[in-house]
């Protein structure tokens, strides 16, 4: 009998698709060079598959919701939603290092119920070390260095956990495939398995991964598709601190972040980021102003750094860390055309200190006045704070949540505040700040300079 040959299909690690041949550009997604090779194998691996019955929407309604799981810690409740879903299935993702097996061990002991933490990067021995040094609760949490996907699958049964931990999903194998453990094939398979599992079992199953060099968790995209909650572990080898903000939570919101310390302890949750942030602030100096951030629910205020300086090339610089590059590229036009403030010829550089990453447009004018400050060689006062969203045109437009961020710039001792006229209401007026509503951005330049 002929041996049967594994077919050859080339797989894209943007979106996940599958093609016959090889191509350049991804037909799907358009992206260039993310197609690899990978075997499919044709023997069917003889798992026998159970068909699920149908339930009624009616007879579901009327059964009670599974309560969350705390974490014990209230910053990943808080990214969470609340807390773990039973049943769930999440990808943790983080650049190697970053403290992704510290947070899933203080899960593992925080939630006070069975887990079970696989380990295929370590050996048990090398997680216990770990444990005792972060003071891990060591009663219901059991190790395995196995990385063969049906041996999982076997402690899962046997065990019977209420939490598992893959670390890490790139270690994982199933020797069923004719691949190496962390190609496209097998991250695909094993990751369609875990989702069975927990589906069908109602375990929950966090899943850690690491992430490219453009900052994604490595693999196939559909790998996110397939999960209920996509949680990136961020960090700087320059700062302490750890931020934890979810990407994608089918039972949450995606906009909150959470904040940790990390020492030889492990990690540590901050009560009040905001006093971090601004513990090595700048005063009295020129380029710097105080933006309020929200981050969710949470308010944060940050230190906006600017430096404008002559440049020593033919080509100005622009450098940002924390805010978006094209972003402030329109502002430094709006502040040319609007203003007649010439920056184009100078390089810019913008700085968020602490290395909080900033995506709100409410940034707009604390970014643009800090840029101007340091054009001007003119200190903006250490006691006001800034925000609002800029136009084209150079109006000063409308943010949300305003009385949030001036309620926490308030009890941190700040005494004035420029906003959009548009977000003044009743509520602003009674924080106890002097407010200073401005409708445009040369409003605003009266006001600070």
């Amino acid at each position: 009998m002929a041996k049967i040959k594994s077919k050859i299909h080339f797989l894209c690690s943007a979106c996940g698709d599958d093609f016959s041949k090889w191509h350049g550009q991804c037909p799907t997604c358009k992206e260039w060079a993310t197609l690899s090779e990978f075997k499919v194998s044709p023997k069917k691996n003889g798992r026998k598959i159970e068909p699920r019955e149908s339930k009624s929407l009616s007879s579901i309604l009327t059964q009670e919701p599974r309560k969350r799981i705390p974490t014990g810690l209230k910053e990943a409740d808080r990214v969470l939603g609340g807390g773990l879903v039973p049943g769930s299935l999440l990808l943790l993702g983080g650049s190697p290092g970053v403290g992704k097996s510290t947070l899933a061990l203080h899960i593992c002991s925080g939630i006070k119920r069975k887990a079970l933490y696989i380990s295929a990067e370590e050996s048990e021995e090398q997680v216990a070390l770990r444990a005792r040094r972060l003071n891990i609760n060591p009663d219901q949490l059991h190790l395995s260095g196995e990385n063969e996907l049906n041996g999982i699958i076997s402690h899962i049964d046997r065990i019977s956990p209420e939490l598992v931990i893959i670390d890490s999903i790139q270690t994982i194998m199933n020797s069923e495939l004719d691949s190496l453990p962390g190609s496209p094939s097998q991250l695909r398979d094993c990751g369609q398995r875990f989702l069975e599992v927990s589906k069908q079992k109602g375990v929950i199953i966090m899943i850690t991964a690491h992430v490219t060099k453009e900052g994604t968790i490595a693999g196939p995209k559909m790998l996110e598709h397939m999960v209920d909650t996509v949680l990136y572990m961020e960090g700087d080898d320059r700062y302490d601190h750890r931020i934890l903000r979810s990407e994608k939570n089918r039972f949450g919101a995606t906009h909150e972040v959470g904040i940790f310390n990390m020492d030889e302890e492990g990690l540590s949750e901050v009560v009040n980021p905001s006093e971090m942030f601004l513990a090595e602030r700048s005063k009295k100096i020129p380029g710097t102003c105080i933006y309020p951030s929200l981050e969710g629910t949470r308010p944060i205020l940050v230190e906006v750094q600017a430096l404008v300086s002559n440049a020593n090339f033919g080509t100005p610089q622009r450098n940002v860390n924390g805010f978006d590059f094209r972003r402030l590229s329109m502002l430094m036009a709006v502040l040319e055309k609007r203003m007649g403030l010439i920056v184009g010829t100078k390089d810019v550089f913008v700085n968020l200190v602490g290395g909080l990453r900033v995506d709100d447009p409410a940034a707009d004018l604390s970014i643009l006045c800090s840029v101007a400050s340091s054009a001007m060689d003119k200190a903006i006062d250490e006691n006001i704070v800034l925000l609002g969203e800029i136009g084209l045109t150079g109006e000063v437009r409308s943010v949300s949540r305003l009385e949030y961020r001036l309620t926490e710039a308030k009890t941190l001792g700040f005494k004035e505040a420029v906003v959009p006229i548009a977000s003044l209401n009743e509520k602003v007026k009674r924080i106890g700040l002097i407010i200073h509503s401005v409708h445009s951005v040369n409003n605003a330049f009266k006001v600070l300079f």
